[in-house]
């Protein structure tokens, strides 16, 4: 209830509020719609902390927004050690470098008499929760490291759903108490904006683009007529040369894109061997998602879902199944020649535990190489994950339905014939069914 709260109805709440009453307070108050600067009042400490805040927090949302938009590209180029090295070392500098110029500026707001006399109390608040989303990011970073290249895979799936209006907050629910909170806190952010100075980011000033050149000058009359004589041709020809510049970059650029453009609103012209391809693409997702509420309509009805015979499990390789909870579980064979279930789901950040068991009897998460024994589920000291991998409960069933042996709810087995030859095990539904 709490995810579905914070993941799914807070951020169209945000959203929604952000548009509505950054709409509402330009069309009622428009000359608020600006950063209402005080360099004229202080300049030196907003010289030393707006321009790091700036440059810092520019760079890092341009690296979110791009793993948002080429989540494939992005885990393409991630997938090279060096580049995510670079990377992430680069994020977490920049991070550095925006809470450096945060408490610079923090730091003028509540030094400078000046300052605080145009300060309003959400322009502290909003100075507080950028601060605190910052640390968060690189708390983040250092905690749970290369986030560049788990974050698409996770973070990108979760925002995509949102966009698309169907949100799926179990990407995020899973995440740990970090990243959970630094999502929530960009939502507040978000909702935070048409209340606050920062409503300026929407104010794009598009008509300095075809507005006459201004110069400047001292109001010295010597001074302003020796500036004038010197600067006004060369301005105008500046102007001109400049205009020149942008129309024919325009000229180029739209006989560039416009196909591009055409196609994208209108569509390509699809033969009919592709528009069967796309068709087919359709229907295999279809079958996909079809396939997936059979499961989930199965594990609904049954008390217990068959994995397979117990002659069919091995004690190296693991069998995949899908347990109860819709994750993804493997099957063994123990060392006791009895079912060994245990789930596959890596207690880090959700990856998908690999099936072969090393010779030590520990299979690896390939994702931020974590491993864990088969025997306890304990991971290694040191490894990403600190959870274990919990085991399912089980039964073996002979072939007129009745149980033979179990799985105890301290992890023992019960057996009540000797041969188990031809058995089928299963998964059980609730410790109850079990014991």
């Amino acid at each position: 209830m709490i995810d579905s709260l914070l993941f799914v109805a807070l951020p169209y709440v945000a959203v929604a509020l952000c548009v509505v009453a950054s709409v509402f307070r330009y069309r009622s108050d428009r000359y608020s719609y600006s950063a209402m600067s005080s360099q004229f009042l202080e300049h030196r400490g907003l010289q030393w902390g707006s321009a790091p805040w700036h440059v810092g927090i520019i760079l890092i949302l341009a690296g979110h927004i791009a793993i948002f938009l080429f989540p494939r590209l992005s885990a393409s180029l991630l997938s090279v050690r060096p580049v995510l090295l670079v990377i992430e070392g680069a994020g977490i500098a920049f991070s550095v470098l925006c809470v450096a110029g945060l408490l610079v500026l923090i730091t003028r707001r509540l030094t400078s008499a000046r300052v605080q006399a145009v300060t309003s109390t959400m322009d502290l608040i909003v100075l507080a929760v950028l601060l605190v989303q910052v640390v968060l990011g690189i708390a983040v970073a250092v905690h749970y490291r290369w986030g560049a290249a788990w974050g698409a895979s996770t973070l990108a799936p979760y925002l995509r759903s949102l966009v698309r209006l169907q949100p799926d907050s179990s990407f995020v629910t899973d995440m740990p108490m970090l990243v959970k909170v630094h999502i929530v806190g960009a939502w507040v952010f978000i909702a935070l904006i048409p209340f606050s100075r920062l409503v300026h980011i929407f104010s794009i000033p598009l008509s300095y683009l075809a507005r006459a050149p201004q110069l400047v000058i001292w109001s010295n009359l010597r001074r302003a007529e020796r500036a004038l004589a010197m600067k006004v041709a060369h301005s105008r020809r500046l102007f001109v040369r400049g205009a020149a510049a942008t129309v024919s970059g325009g000229v180029l650029l739209g006989a560039g894109v416009l196909d591009k453009l055409a196609r994208f609103f209108h569509g390509p012209a699809l033969s009919d061997s592709q528009q069967a391809e796309v068709m087919e693409s359709r229907l295999e997702r279809i079958k996909s998602t079809v396939e997936q509420r059979e499961l989930e309509l199965e594990r609904l009805k049954s008390d217990f879902i068959r994995i397979g015979t117990l002659e069919e499990l091995d004690s190296k390789k693991g069998r995949y199944f899908t347990d109860y909870e819709m994750r993804p579980a493997l099957a063994f064979r123990g060392d006791d020649g009895m079912p060994l279930l245990i789930s596959a789901k890596c207690t880090h950040l959700g990856c998908t535990v690999a099936s072969d068991v090393s010779d030590d009897g520990k299979i690896l998460c390939p994702c931020h190489i974590s491993w864990f024994d088969v025997r306890t589920g304990a991971p290694d000291p040191g490894s990403p994950a600190r959870a274990p991998l919990p085991h399912l409960d089980w039964v073996l069933m002979n072939s007129e339905g009745a149980i033979v042996a179990r799985r105890m709810p301290d992890g023992g087995t019960a057996k009540e014939e000797a041969d188990l030859a031809g058995t089928s095990v299963y998964i059980a539904k609730r410790r109850g069914e079990v014991a």
